[in-house]
């Protein structure tokens, strides 16, 4: 008896990822909602997205973009910095954790003051603190970190961070370059984002001040000093036999009235220096607000010097002999200056950290 094969029609390809559906898509769209647009491959899988998928989705010219081993970009546009820098997390933070705990994985250094807004600070290579004894290969553009001294993390535009004062004990502790690190940590403090005596003791506690350009910028900061300009000043001050001033002091009327901060001031002889840079008196506005601070010192009876960051740094010998002649004037004026500097505590580091 012959028998006769049943029509089974077309043959079926298996599927190879081409086309997962609308279920694949919205499983995707959850894993990433909540972390700027980015998945790992880890959190793809977990939620039902099949491996052909994510390999045909991130072909060239495909939907979603590859932006570090086993790291995706869930879009087709490019990443802004924000995503670049939380993909950095994910890619150190462990596969089965939820990498915006910030308990495996976090944003330090440069990468984390960056989103802080701190200005010229070099943010690639990220560096990610992992907990030590735990290892991670590097690529270029992440730099995993192994520490025992596991911080307090914070949430910085969504992504996990360490606290500006551990973020910016981090960049120092990589950063070879001492006019970098005196500028980044004067920004950081400058900026309100720790104190310097919080700085001074991270610094510490990574044993961080045996290193001379780390140990010199920590110390300008104890004493007052919160830019590259001021401390530039006070390298030039302190070769010479001036008086040495108050840096940044709070001046405040006899009624109590906060008056100004001047760089720096000579509270017995009533001189103030202000270093004002051109890059903050483009509008009319800031340049009419510098006047009306110093009207308002001299009102005080404090008489002041102006001098730009240039002069400082190309003609310091006449900033000099401006100071020399106003404090020495002040010795035989019949009148004190009214201002006095309240609550300024300028602290010296200690001989041995």
């Amino acid at each position: 008896m012959i028998t006769r094969e049943r029509n089974q029609g077309p043959t079926r390809r298996p599927n190879r990822g081409r086309n997962q559906g609308p279920t694949t898509a919205r499983a995707a769209s959850q894993t990433a909602r909540r972390q700027l647009n980015l998945a790992t491959r880890h959190q793809l899988a977990a939620s039902g997205v099949p491996e052909g998928t994510i390999t045909s989705r991130t072909r060239p010219g495909g939907p979603w973009q590859r932006l570090l081993p086993r790291v995706y970009l869930l879009q087709t546009g490019p990443p802004d910095h924000r995503q670049r820098a939380l993909a950095a997390v994910l890619y150190a933070a462990e596969p089965a954790a939820d990498p915006l705990s910030g308990d495996t994985a976090v944003l330090t250094g440069g990468a984390a003051l960056a989103l802080l807004g701190i200005r010229d600070v070099p943010h690639t290579p990220a560096d990610v603190l992992i907990r030590a004894p735990r290892r991670l290969t590097g690529t270029p553009e992440v730099r995993p970190l192994a520490t025992t001294r596991w911080p307090r993390t914070i949430a910085v535009s969504g992504i996990p961070s360490t606290r500006p004062v551990r973020a910016a004990a981090d960049f120092a502790a990589r950063s070879g370059d001492p006019a970098r690190i005196r500028s980044t940590l004067a920004h950081v403090v400058q900026a309100g984002w720790c104190h310097p005596q919080d700085l001074h003791a991270e610094l510490r506690a990574a044993r961080l001040l045996t290193r001379p350009a780390i140990r010199a910028a920590a110390a300008e900061l104890l004493v007052g000093v919160r830019s590259i300009a001021e401390a530039l000043a006070r390298d030039i001050l302190t070769a010479t036999d001036l008086p040495t001033p108050l840096w940044n002091a709070r001046l405040y009327t006899p009624d109590g009235a906060f008056l100004a901060t001047p760089d720096a001031y000579w509270p017995d002889e009533g001189v103030a220096l202000e270093i004002d840079s051109a890059e903050y008196h483009y509008t009319r506005d800031a340049w009419h607000a510098t006047l009306h601070r110093r009207l308002r010192l001299e009102s005080h009876g404090i008489l002041v010097v102006s001098a730009t960051p240039s002069m400082i740094r190309d003609t310091p010998e006449e900033v000099i002999r401006a100071l020399g002649t106003l404090l020495t004037l002040t010795k035989s004026r019949p009148t004190p200056p009214t201002a006095q500097a309240r609550g300024h505590q300028q602290l010296q580091l200690p001989l041995y950290c």
